[in-house]
C-alpha cells in the first residue's frame, strides 16, 4: 500500500530541500570565488563539463543583462507565488510537486542572494561539448524543479482523470 506524505511531512520536506540546496549552492560558489574570471580552471570532466568562473548580471543567454536587481525582485515574486501555491495545494500536492517547488525556490533564493549581495550571479559550470550558458547549482535546481513540477502536475492530472485520490 502506498504511503502518502502528511501536510506536515510535505512542509518539512520542502523546507529541508530549500535549506540543503541553498547551502550547497552557496558553498560551491564560495569554493570557486578565488578563481580567475573567465578562465577555465578545471575539467573537462568526462568530456561533459568544465569549470569557468563567470559573473552574470543578467539571466540565461544574457537576457536582461545589467539588471540584477530587477531579476532579483522577479525571482522573489516567483518564489512567493510558488510558496503560496504550495500552501494552497499542500493537501493535494504529490511528492514530485513538493520536491519541485523546493528546488525552484532554493535555486531562486541562491541566485537572489548573489544578485543583491554581489550585484551579479556566480556561474561556473560549463558544458564542454556544446554552446550553452555557464550555470551554477541554483540554476540546476530551478531547471530540474520546473521539469519535475510539470511531471508532478501531469501525474496529478492523470490520477484525477482516473478518479484516484
Amino acid at each position: 500500500m502506498e504511503q502518502k506524505l502528511t501536510v506536515k511531512g510535505k512542509t518539512i520536506l520542502l523546507v529541508a530541500i530549500v535549506i540543503v540546496w541553498v547551502a550547497l549552492d552557496q558553498l560551491t560558489k564560495s569554493l570557486v570565488a578565488g578563481q580567475t574570471l573567465g578562465e577555465q580552471f578545471a575539467g573537462p570532466f568526462l568530456g561533459l563539463v568544465d569549470f569557468k568562473l563567470v559573473h552574470n548580471t543578467g539571466g540565461a543567454w544574457g537576457i536582461f543583462e545589467g539588471n540584477p536587481y530587477a531579476l532579483g525582485v522577479f525571482s522573489i515574486a516567483v518564489c512567493v507565488m510558488l510558496l503560496a501555491y504550495f500552501v494552497w495545494q499542500r493537501r493535494e500536492a504529490n511528492a514530485a510537486q513538493v520536491i519541485a517547488i523546493g528546488l525552484i525556490v532554493a535555486g531562486g533564493i541562491g541566485n537572489v542572494i548573489d544578485r543583491f549581495v554581489q550585484g551579479y550571479v556566480t556561474d561556473f559550470i560549463e558544458f564542454s561539448f556544446f554552446d550553452f550558458p555557464v550555470f551554477n547549482v541554483a540554476d540546476i535546481g530551478v531547471t530540474c524543479g520546473f521539469v519535475l513540477l510539470f511531471v508532478g502536475l501531469a501525474i496529478s492530472w492523470h490520477e484525477e482523470s482516473k478518479g484516484v485520490s
